[in-house]
């Protein structure tokens, strides 16, 4: 932004001195100064964030236990003005939780935690994963709001909405690292439609060696207590779910250079009729007979129908 010339002294001449004065305010205006005044976010201890305790029961050992919320945004008024640059890229809006483990073995948490309005409304959902919790620890931490749109209703509360837990030395790799194996195994969010249900299964080679697998992954159908689940045929390939199937490649052999990747796909089908709707939370997932086990999360809503498919891996590329 250009400076306005300096003033010179001009007895003579007060309209040009005046409409500079003018000009000058107009493009201090224009550019969203921010000047001292009442409005102004952050001026005097009073606006600090306020930290207020949550009544939060919580799930499976883990809770919200306070919430840090920024002070309302100001309002523009003539000592305080906004341009597009000076608008907060995240909320401010942060809750504390505390994970505790009454188990017998070392855990890693996966946690959604729900911002809510002062109505139970969700503003937002965000996922935490706690590492390595050890049996009777408790670990703490925090998670942000992140970013809100501008018309959301403030803030008031959070709440633990899921958690899901599983062996540490059975967890999916944390993003960035590479397991002693040298393979990284995963789950994607999956899609659903019209009542048919598709994850993915991700194979990477992070090592430095080839790797090879030949036909389908090894599956194991876990409970809520991670407990075997019986009466669910697993079916090679997709087609005795979806007519075709889906994703389907003819079984062979599939050798990974350091840095390629695999993908296999689940495919099901949540139709309930009689009998009892099952729902397997998680899968025990082995790349291939005798490779290390990964615990993966697709949450199966299988209704009724006592089956599931799993295509043959095959490269990424393909």
């Amino acid at each position: 932004m250009r400076r306005p010339a300096p003033l010179r002294p001009a007895l003579g001449r007060t309209v040009p001195f005046l409409s500079a004065l003018a000009a000058t305010a107009l493009l201090l205006t224009a550019c969203g100064t921010e000047h001292d005044g009442a409005g102004r976010a952050g001026a005097g201890g009073s606006e600090s964030p306020a930290r207020t305790q949550v009544d939060d029961p919580g799930k499976d050992g883990v809770r919200v236990t306070s919430l840090t919320l920024p002070s309302p945004s100001p309002s523009p008024t003539r000592s305080y003005s906004v341009s597009a640059d000076s608008l907060p890229k995240d909320s401010g809006i942060v809750a504390a939780y505390e994970v505790v483990n009454k188990g017998t073995e070392t855990l890693t948490y996966t946690v959604i935690v729900t911002f809510t309005s002062a109505d139970g409304g969700a503003m937002a959902n965000q996922t935490v994963t706690v590492r390595d919790v050890g049996p009777g620890k408790t670990v703490r931490g925090t998670v942000r709001a992140g970013v809100l749109p501008l018309t959301t209703p403030r803030v008031t509360g959070a709440k633990v909405l899921e958690v899901t837990k599983v062996p540490s030395n059975e967890a999916p790799a944390a993003a960035g690292t590479c397991p002693a194996s040298g393979i990284r195994v995963s789950a994607d969010r999956g899609d659903a439609a019209m009542g048919l249900r598709v994850v993915g299964l991700h194979l990477d080679n992070c090592g430095t060696r080839d790797y090879s697998v030949d036909g389908y992954p090894v599956l194991e159908l876990l409970d809520d207590d991670l407990q075997h689940v019986d009466g669910i045929k697993i079916l090679d390939g997709g087609g005795g779910i979806a007519p075709g199937g889906v994703n389907d490649k003819p079984a062979g052999p599939v050798t990974l250079k350091p840095g390629e990747s695999a993908l296999a796909t689940l495919v099901w089908r949540n139709t309930t009729q009689f009998g009892t709707a099952v729902n397997v939370p998680y899968v025990r997932v082995r790349a291939k007979a005798g490779a290390a086990p990964v615990i993966v999360t697709p949450n199966l809503d299988l209704g009724t129908t006592g089956k599931l498919g799993v295509t043959a891996w095959r490269a990424a590329e393909d």
